[in-house]
C-alpha cells in the first residue's frame, strides 16, 4: 500500500508512474484520496482544538472547586458537555474520512520503479539475458503429456477423479523427481545463506492483506469460508507475514528465508492449448526465496536474487531467457519484475518458471515491517521474493527438452537426488 504522505505530496508524479501500469483509474482516484485527506487533516485540527479547550475547562473547573467556587465550576461544566459532544462527532466523521481513504488506498498499484519498461502485453517485455542453446529433438519427439502417460509418471485423469482438472496425480519416478527437485532448490538456497522455513498453507486476512493478495480482485485465491482461511497462492504470504508488526534491527538486515510450500490457484479463465498438462494448474509445488532488505540496499539484492536463480535454471541444463516485465504485465504490488521462462523444444514456446520482484515498502507498508535505523528512526524495509523454483513448467522442460528414442535423460544435478539417470 503506499504511504498516504508521499500520495500527498507527490500527486502529480504518483498519477504519472502508475500510467506506466496502465492503471486507468489513477487520476480520479488519487485526486480523491488528496481530497479526503485535506478534509481529514481538517477534521483532525478540529478534533485537537476541541479536546485542547475541553482540557484547558477541567483545568480551570479544578483551580475553582479547590478555591471554593463551586457555584462557577458547576457553570462551566456545561460547557464542557457540550465540547464532548462535539468530540465524539469529529471522532466520528474521522473514523469515516479514514476508512473512505483507506478504502480507496487498497485499490490503487504498487508504482513502478523508473527503470520499468511501458507496455500493456506480454509483448512488451524486454529481454535482458539469454542463456543456452535450444536442443533438437528426434523425430517423433512428444510434448510432456504425452511421456508422462508414456513413462506412466503423471496421471492427469486420475487427478481429475480425485479433485477435478489442474490436480494431477504424480507417480513412480514422475514422484520421485518432484522430490529431486524439492529436496536440489532447499539445498541450493541454503547454500546461499537462506534460512529455511516450513509454514502453512491457509493463512488468515491479515496476511492475504499484508502482502497484497487481498482484496481479491480477481477471485484467484480459494476461500475456506466456515473458517474464513486462504489456501496460499504462494509461500511468499506467509514467509513474508512472518515479519507483520515486527520492528527489527538495522543489523538484522537483510533477512534471508526460503520454503517449500504447496501453491493453490483457482486461475480463474484459463483455457486453451496454453494449460495442457502441467503449463497450468491449481496444485503445484514451489520453492520460495524472500528477502526483507534496507531500502538502499533493495535493488542490488534483486539482482543477485536474479542472479541465483539463472544459476538454478544453469544447473539443470536449460536454455532460459530473462524478461525485464513492462507495466502492463506486473503484478499489483511490484515496483519491477524479472520473469524467467524456459523453452519447451517439444511445445516450441517459452514458459514461465519464475519471478522476482521487488516491491519497495508496498507490502511493509501494509505489514508494517519497520526497522529502526543508526539515528533511532523508525523506518519501513522493502520486501523482495522470487520463484526458486516453482516445479510444473520445470518438470516439464526437463521431460521434453531430454527426451531421446531410448528414454528421457536426467540433468547431471538432480541425478544424486533423484537416485536414477535415465526414465525409459
Amino acid at each position: 500500500m503506499l504511504q498516504l504522505n508521499y500520495i500527498r505530496e507527490n500527486k502529480e508524479e504518483v498519477i504519472k508512474r502508475l500510467a506506466v501500469k496502465n492503471f486507468k483509474d489513477a487520476e480520479s482516484i488519487i485526486s480523491k484520496i488528496v481530497e479526503l485527506d485535506g478534509n481529514r487533516r481538517t477534521i483532525q485540527k478540529q478534533t485537537d482544538d476541541v479536546k485542547a479547550e475541553a482540557n484547558a475547562l477541567a483545568k480551570q473547573i479544578g483551580e475553582l472547586m479547590k478555591s471554593g467556587k463551586k457555584d462557577e465550576a458547576e457553570g462551566i461544566k456545561a460547557k464542557t458537555a457540550d465540547l464532548k459532544l462535539k468530540e465524539k462527532n469529529f471522532d466520528d466523521s474521522l473514523k469515516n474520512v479514514e476508512g473512505d481513504i483507506h478504502a480507496l488506498l487498497v485499490q490503487v498499484p504498487n508504482l513502478p520503479s523508473a527503470v520499468v519498461p511501458a507496455g500493456r502485453t506480454p509483448e512488451d517485455n524486454v529481454t535482458v539475458f539469454e542463456h543456452g542453446d535450444i536442443p533438437k529433438l528426434h523425430e517423433g519427439a512428444q510434448p510432456h503429456w504425452e511421456l508422462a502417460a508414456k513413462y506412466d509418471l503423471i496421471d492427469f485423469e486420475l487427478g481429475v477423479k480425485l479433485t477435478g482438472a489442474g490436480f494431477p496425480v504424480y507417480k513412480g519416478k514422475g514422484a520421485r523427481l518432484q522430490r529431486a527437485l524439492q529436496n536440489f532448490f532447499l539445498d541450493k538456497a541454503t547454500a546461499q545463506g537462506y534460512m529455511e522455513v516450513q509454514p502453512p498453507v491457509l493463512v488468515n486476512e491479515d496476511s492475504g492483506f499484508g502482502t497484497g493478495q487481498l482484496p481479491d480482485k480477481e477471485g484467484q485465491m480459494y476461500h475456506a469460508t466456515i473458517d474464513n482461511l486462504y489456501l496460499i497462492p504462494t509461500a511468499e504470504v506467509p514467509i513474508t507475514n512472518i515479519y507483520r508488526d515486527v520492528i527489527l534491527k538495522e543489523s538484522d538486515l537483510p533477512i534471508k528465508n526460503c520454503g517449500y510450500t504447496l501453491c493453490f490457484r483457482r486461475e480463474a479463465g484459463s483455457y486453451g492449448k496454453d494449460v495442457r498438462g502441467l503449463n497450468r494448474l491449481h496444485q503445484f509445488d514451489k520453492v520460495e526465496i524472500v528477502q526483507i532488505a534496507h531500502p538502499d540496499k533493495s535493488y542490488a539484492i534483486l539482482e543477485e536474487m536474479r542472479e541465483y536463480v539463472a544459476s538454478l535454471l544453469k544447473d539443470l541444463e536449460l536454455p532460459f531467457r530473462t524478461l525485464k516485465l513492462c507495466g502492463g504485465d506486473m503484478s499489483f504490488a511490484s515496483a519491477l519484475t524479472y520473469d524467467m521462462e524456459v523453452y519447451s523444444t517439444a511445445q516450441q514456446r517459452w514458459l514461465e518458471v519464475s519471478s522476482v520482484s521487488n516491491f519497495e515498502s508496498f507490502q511493509t507498508n501494509r505489514l508494517k515491517c519497520r526497522f529502526k535505523n543508526a539515528d533511532g528512526k523508525t523506518v519501513l524495509a522493502h520486501s523482495l521474493n522470487g520463484s526458486a523454483l516453482a516445479f510444473p513448467r520445470i518438470l516439464a522442460s526437463i521431460l521434453e527438452n531430454n527426451q531421446t528414442p531410448e528414454g528421457i535423460k536426467i540433468p547431471k544435478a538432480l541425478v544424486p537426488y533423484a537416485g536414477f539417470d535415465m526414465i525409459s
